[in-house]
């Protein structure tokens, strides 16, 4: 490849993309075109996004800067520039927060009924609740702690919420203490107040510690108080070569995990400097990790006011999923599938089938195995119902990856109860994450013949997240599908590796080698003049080397479209390097998870769908497949149904600059005709719209818009 490939002007900062993406979501939250309660949601989302980067990206990078790394990523920042570029734009984020709840959402709740209530606004029956709720639900679970040589500061879990305070002991009143008071995480952060108006009225949690440490802190005068959160470093770090149990090992980490490094702290604004300082010195933060908070210091809570709030007309149309059923003349689903491939488009198609699918596998007595991947799932989850009853009457196996960011806790305890029921329960392969998604299910058929039936999917075996990721589901007896599934499983469970797992990608094997293989048939296409094309749907796009492909194959005169929900570190539309090349991002009512890959081949196009992205980790160092869509009809569906209702989005699309940063589609600004994906993809389901409804793919002109700092790459 030619050196100029590698130039750090090429490419995009990862940190600075991820912030921009939660950008996105923000806009989300300001725009006056979204039900209100749904644009609270959407400012939750942000401040849940930016507790994980907290605790995952930004403790990886000061963990690098304290181990001496100094080598550049591929845009040419060093740990410490990206650190300091990073506590510029994450301030400026923090207060474009504050701005939407307390000038923008706030306001427009009261004026529908839905009021977040400060203390000094509470009439005689709401104090009343309040002072009966302080004594008989607060009151019980607080311990207050006076710092001194007798008391140590408490050691702080992640993302408790505490109250600090400023004491002044009356009797020597020259001495001034730190009070500190954590709040219980049992107690909702948001407490419905009784109402005799029709409105839906609530409090802070916070305020009601406030108001009761008076009474807490008696021969004390209050100087100041404030809440505070912690932010810390949660990423585990299990050595597996020299662990004999890895699910104890994980075990051992996440207690830890609580106790992490500090990495920012929130603290109410008007808190007063000498409560900050203290508590910055504590937990040893520079001044750019403190961040002040002008309203309730966990954003992430304000979601208790869309699931608490009864208000439809707040909230986005509810809809009804397509319902796959069985074709006619079919007497189960497996002859059904043995007829024909099933695709499924989440949540516009109900995830019913999925579960379905393996609940009549349990039942089934002509079933003799199942085998599955388990990444994350829900709370009472059906699947997990599902494979317990069939380990009483067959072989089952799982793959848990009890490493899943965040759902480790709760993978264990599925182990165990897998465990318990008879189910064999393997995790996965030391240093690498399982993240396919995959289930395979061994059958003795009517006609004697023992077939395999196998659900691939690009989403986690989770029936609530389904409704509201959008993702693809694959079920098939394709013999050479279903026969490459099975030598993952074996790859999974005993390291065999193969030498062919046709028709599949598999991850780190080889998905690496033939993305990049698939990249330079294109470009040869296009050299030869033959058809060649690119149009790329995935989470994020990092992979320096895939990127270089991408890069050549423009440079060849394919044209390449790029649906990157999230992080994008490839540079579009610079001349001579990605001229052909266009990047988009939808971020609307359904989180985009779905991963679809097509190829136009000179004609004969591939399309693979899968769990992967173009990141390194997903290349390298998880267990990923990619999987064909074989069936002509089933291609035309991904192509012109899935697809090309993303590529002709105007209305929650931006589009990537060649400078880093993102602007809406030039047709919101030229009023025209507003076309959103997921709407489409709504009504096409509810039957209220056709395929051939969707207009002509949209071109590339966004509309220039001022950015803040934290918006800019």
């Amino acid at each position: 490849m030619a050196t100029s490939l590698a130039r750090s002007t090429n490419y995009l900062n990862r940190e600075l993309s991820w912030l921009q993406f939660n950008a996105r979501v923000l806009e989300e939250a300001e725009d006056q075109n979204n039900p209100l309660l749904e644009r609270v949601k959407f400012l939750a989302i942000t401040a849940s996004n930016l507790d994980e980067f907290f605790e995952i990206r930004v403790a990886s990078l000061l963990q690098r800067i304290e181990d001496g790394y100094a080598d550049p990523a591929p845009d040419g920042l060093t740990p410490q520039a990206e650190r300091d570029r990073l506590a510029v734009a994450l301030q400026d984020y923090v207060a474009g927060q504050y701005r939407c709840w307390n000038q923008d959402l706030r306001p427009q709740l009261a004026e529908h009924g839905v009021r977040v209530l400060s203390l000094d606004e509470l009439d005689g029956p709401a104090r009343e609740f309040v002072e009966r709720y302080c004594m008989q639900e607060l009151d019980p679970l607080l311990t207050p702690v006076t710092v001194d040589p007798a008391h140590p500061f408490p050691r702080v879990i992640n993302k408790a919420l505490c109250q600090a305070l400023l004491l002044r002991r009356r009797r020597r009143a020259s001495e001034s203490y730190m009070g500190v008071v954590t709040v219980p995480r049992a107690l909702p952060r948001l407490v419905k107040l009784p109402s005799q108006d029709g409105t839906d009225d609530y409090i802070t949690l916070a305020d009601l510690v406030e108001l009761h440490t008076a009474r807490m802190y008696r021969g004390y005068d209050i100087i100041s108080q404030g809440s505070f959160r912690i932010t810390r470093n949660s990423n585990l770090y299990v050595q597996e070569e020299e662990s004999r149990n890895l699910l104890e090992s994980v075990r051992t980490e996440l207690h830890n995990r609580r106790r992490g490094d500090a990495v920012r702290l929130e603290i109410e604004a008007d808190a007063g400097a000498d409560i900050t300082e203290r508590l910055r010195e504590i937990f040893e933060l520079d001044e750019w990790q403190v961040m002040k908070a002008h309203g309730p210091v966990n954003l992430s809570r304000l979601s208790h006011l869309y699931s608490e709030t009864d208000r439809p007309d707040l909230k986005f149309r509810p809809f009804v999923a397509r319902e796959w059923a069985l074709p006619k003349g079919t007497s189960d689903v497996f002859e059904a599938i043995r007829q024909k491939d099933v695709l499924l488009h989440h949540p516009f198609d109900s995830y019913g089938p999925v579960v379905s699918f393996i609940e009549a596998a349990a039942e089934d007595p002509k079933v003799l195995s199942i085998k599955q991947t388990l990444y994350r799932t829900n709370e009472k989850s059906p699947i997990i119902d599902a494979l317990v009853e069939a380990a009483a009457s067959k072989e089952v196996t799982t793959v848990i990856e009890v490493k899943a960011r965040f759902d480790e806790a709760s993978n264990i305890r599925w182990a165990r109860t897998l465990e318990d029921a008879g189910v064999q329960v393997f995790h996965g392969l030391v240093g690498l994450k399982t993240h396919c998604k995959l289930a395979l299910i061994a059958r003795k058929d009517p006609d004697g013949v023992i077939r395999q039936y196998a659900h691939l999917g690009t989403g986690n075996y989770n029936s609530v997240t389904a409704q509201f990721y959008t993702d693809i589901s694959l079920m098939t007896a394709n013999e050479a599908i279903t026969t490459a599934v099975h030598r993952v499983f074996n790859f999974l469970t005993a390291y065999s590796e193969q030498s062919s797992y046709d028709p599949l990608l598999v991850a780190p094997l080889e998905m690496a080698e033939r993305i990049a293989g698939l990249i330079r048939r294109e470009a040869d296409h296009a050299r030869d003049k033959k058809p060649a094309r690119i149009i790329a749907k995935m989470n994020s796009l990092l992979d320096k080397d895939v990127i270089q492909e991408l890069y050549e194959a423009s440079r060849a005169g394919v044209q390449i479209d790029l649906i990157v929900r999230g992080i994008c570190t490839l540079r579009p539309g610079v001349r001579g390097l990605s001229d052909n090349i266009r990047v988009r991002s939808i971020v609307g009512r359904f989180l985009e998870h779905s991963r679809i890959f097509y190829f136009e081949n000179g004609g004969s196009t591939e399309i693979y769908l899968g769990s992967a992205d173009w990141m390194p980790r997903n290349l390298y160092e998880r267990v990923e497949t990619l999987f064909p869509v074989r069936d002509p009809l089933l291609k035309d569906r991904v192509r012109n149904e899935i697809l090309a209702p993303y590529l002709a989005d105007n209305l929650k699309s931006r589009v990537l600059h060649a400078d880093g940063s993102y602007a809406f589609h030039h047709a919101r600004a030229k009023n025209a005709v507003p076309f959103g994906a997921q709407d489409f993809l709504i009504a096409v389901a509810e039957g209220k719209k056709s395929i051939d409804a969707i207009p002509a793919e949209t071109e590339h002109k966004p509309v220039r818009r001022t950015r803040t700092r934290a918006q800019a790459n």
